[in-house]
């Protein structure tokens, strides 16, 4: 973005710059050309020594005080060394001399960026791109989305990231921005019509096929996940972020075996990880290869004492080993790590009910759905175990879960309670109801209740 980030290619550079810290340690610099003074400075800007690149900036103000470039530089080196009002100042100076230098509205952008003034940064790097050449506008683009990304107007971020794509198809930073804002946007089409769209002119781009398969994972699609992530380790083999992604996506479409293989190939190219051996220990665990799950997630803890899954995964183990006392230890130390983890507390539930600690158990139940309201899984099994052990407070308790949730999934117990109790007409009217909304749940209903299935009248208002 800056004329200084790449280092000057000038031949008298390294003979300038040692002549000058020579100097400058005796305090007696003296002159320099402007074009070897302005080389020393940007030497030091790369490099990150700003004290030194202050230094030689405030040389070249005293050698050159109408040369605005100097004041610019001054002011970079300033910001980088936090004096960031202080910068500003120099600006000010700078602008009476060139109000119109692009470099200068880039740096107090930046700098406003840096002052976490991001309304002020938008403004000047708007103004930077009305002023700048086309060839310095794709990375002006980024900063400006960013600043925009910083306020979440993402909306705003896709505009000017769509014209940066506009002005060069080719520019993949902007891509992936552009698709990141659909996501915080939730409109994951949009974004995978974004990499399909660069994908079909630049069809070997491997981190657009990495990005796509994730866009489709974020939608649940996880098919066409696979796909992209085929493509992108057909382009590059050795890229090991899209084995561990095609991994999960493995464990989550139950295909266990698959996605051992694409963990064990992450482990092979970048060495031990904890959370790859964490996941490693959860499909074998699925596969009921317990005792390799459990060696899986004592080494994920080896590398990672305080990873919460891995705690979780050995109390999982030891539960269904038919031992659910000694779980409790390790599904606890899990808690303790995470305690805001509905998912954990759901397990823990479990866990206490085949330890016959019904108190504890109905404890944990009610705090994994505090936490998470829309977690199904666990409402069924809380269902479940009123049903079985206190059948008068299951009506009560749904009822009042949907009036102060109104999640659709919470209907389904009321028309098997209405079944179970006689209510047919009751029970019919809902289901009549809620099939007319949402058909694929409705069917759920003898996913969960098995028993519906030998009642007629249920069945053919489903059909």
């Amino acid at each position: 973005m800056f004329d200084w980030e790449e280092e000057p290619q000038d031949g008298h550079l390294s003979e300038d710059l040692e002549r000058f810290e020579t100097q400058l340690a005796q305090n007696a610099v003296g002159f320099y050309d402007s074009d070897r003074l302005e080389a020393i400075i940007d030497h030091y800007l790369i490099n990150g020594n700003y004290t030194k690149s202050n230094a030689a900036a405030e040389i070249g103000i005293q050698q050159y005080p109408f040369h605005a470039l100097f004041f610019i530089r001054k002011a970079q080196s300033m910001s980088g060394l936090g004096q960031l009002k202080e910068a500003l100042n120099i600006l000010a100076e700078a602008e009476k001399m060139d109000s119109r230098s692009v470099e200068l509205i880039l740096t107090k952008a930046a700098i406003f960026s840096q002052l976490r003034d991001s309304k002020r940064a938008v403004r000047y790097f708007r103004d930077a791109l009305e002023l700048a050449d086309s060839e310095d506008k794709d990375e002006i683009y980024l900063d400006l989305a960013s600043e925009l990304e910083q306020l979440r107007d993402f909306s705003g971020a896709i505009e000017v990231l769509e014209e940066a794509m506009r002005l060069n198809p080719k520019n993949e930073g902007a891509l992936y921005e552009l698709a990141f804002c659909f996501d915080q946007l939730g409109d994951y089409k949009r974004a995978m019509k974004s990499y399909t769209d660069f994908l079909d002119e630049n069809p070997y781009s491997f981190t657009a096929w990495y990005n796509l398969g994730n866009t489709f994972s974020k939608a649940e699609n996880f098919t066409d996940a696979l796909n992209a992530y085929e493509y992108c380790v057909a382009i590059n083999a050795n890229f090991s972020p899209a084995y561990f992604n095609m991994g999960n996506a493995y464990l989550t479409l139950e295909r266990y075996h698959e996605s051992i293989e694409c963990f064990t190939r992450c482990i092979d190219l970048d060495g031990d990880d904890a959370l790859t051996y964490c996941y490693l220990g959860e499909a074998n665990e699925q596969l009921e290869e317990l005792d390799l799950a459990w060696e899986f997630y004592q080494k994920s803890l080896t590398l990672a004492p305080n990873l919460a899954e891995a705690w979780l995964g050995l109390g999982i183990v030891k539960d269904l080993q038919g031992k659910p006392k000694e779980s409790l230890h390790y599904i606890e130390r899990a808690l303790e790590i995470e305690p805001e983890m509905d998912g954990y507390h759901h397990v823990y539930a479990g866990a206490l009910e085949n330890c016959e600690l019904l108190d504890e158990a109905e404890s944990a139940y009610l705090k994994c759905l505090a936490l998470e309201p829309n977690n199904e899984d666990a409402f069924f099994d809380y269902v479940d175990f009123l049903l079985e052990h206190h059948p008068t407070r299951v009506r009560a308790f749904v009822e009042d879960y949907l009036i102060h949730n109104n999640t659709f999934f919470a209907l389904l117990p009321i028309m098997y309670l209405n079944w179970l109790s006689g209510r047919m007409e009751e029970a019919t009217i809902i289901i009549s109801e809620c099939f007319a909304k949402d058909p694929e749940k409705t069917k759920e209903l003898f996913v969960r209740y098995p028993e519906l299935m030998n009642v007629p009248e249920f069945v053919n208002l489903t059909r």
